[in-house]
């Protein structure tokens, strides 16, 4: 059972975390739902985040979304997780329970599968290529196995990596998981209806990334996750290209929503107006 009451607080905490929209996100759907309650930003430094979590339960916290580099000692430190977070192996979510137990949870994966299925509806036997083989990549081969996808080539740069990574999910997954590396794109990339990158490439501060998409379909899809820029240089390729282009925004808001429920009781809509708020506190940093 989850502590009530008015002013409810929950944390977002990452390193660094001044970047984060989900002060903004999580405060629309506050003032929305006419609820009082704050989500605070937290910097923390990798060496205090256990200290820190101790804090706000002992604050009367009900919990914390968590990001980057957090989302694997989040995982560890939780007395236990949901399936999304087991197959992960990271937590974005941490939710503190009464008895003082620390549920972890994954949101990433239903928060991608949400935004897919919002921009292209079922992806049953289609094939896509996702480039990258961390965490995030995780989240997203196991978004694209709900949706129905029959084929999912992994490519990194570090092929290597990517190996590791379909090994690793192939027994949770039912559609085929092909590893390789940047090198295999060419071959790749004529044969899929969907193109993922789950890179922090072409984040703000970030190298963009490079890459030719004119061996793409030109009637496949091509999401980003990163938000920040909105546009990145992938997505403004693809655009020029003809593409449908999907931005990372999608999943920022559909990922938040069962965290929001989470601590405040109340499901949230993720609606137009949500999107306009944040791509207004976009324009600000």
């Amino acid at each position: 059972m989850i502590l009530t009451g008015a002013g409810k607080l929950a944390g977002v905490i990452g390193w660094p975390i001044a970047h984060s929209l989900s002060p903004v996100l999580h405060g629309y759907w506050l003032d929305e739902l006419a609820i009082d309650g704050a989500v605070v930003p937290l910097a923390v430094l990798r060496e205090d985040f256990a200290r820190v979590i101790e804090g706000l339960q002992r604050a009367g916290f009900r919990g914390a979304n968590i990001t980057v580099p957090h989302k694997q000692a989040a995982f560890a430190l939780a007395h236990y997780c949901d399936a999304a977070a087991i197959a992960a192996g990271a937590a974005n979510l941490l939710v503190f329970h009464d008895d003082g137990r620390i549920e972890g949870r994954n949101t990433d994966t239903v928060g991608l599968t949400n935004s897919l299925a919002e921009s292209l509806g079922t992806l049953t036997g289609r094939k896509a290529v996702l480039l990258g083989a961390g965490g995030a990549a995780r989240g997203a081969v196991l978004a694209l196995n709900a949706l129905g996808a029959a084929k999912v080539h992994i490519l990194n740069r570090h092929a290597d990596n990517a190996e590791a990574l379909a090994r690793a999910l192939q027994s949770l997954v039912t559609c085929e998981l092909v590893p390789g590396g940047f090198a295999d794109w060419t071959a790749v990339a004529g044969t899929v209806n969907l193109m993922i990158n789950s890179t922090s490439a072409g984040m703000k501060d970030n190298p963009p990334l490079i890459l030719d998409l004119a061996a793409l379909n030109r009637d496949a899809a091509v999401l980003d996750i990163v938000y920040n820029p909105l546009e990145t240089q992938l997505l403004k390729q693809a655009k020029a290209r003809g593409h449908v282009a999907i931005d990372g925004l999608g999943m920022l808001m559909h990922q938040a929503a069962p965290s929001f429920e989470a601590f405040f009781g109340v499901k949230p809509n993720v609606s137009p107006g949500l999107r306009a708020a944040l791509e207004q506190a976009l324009r600000r940093v």
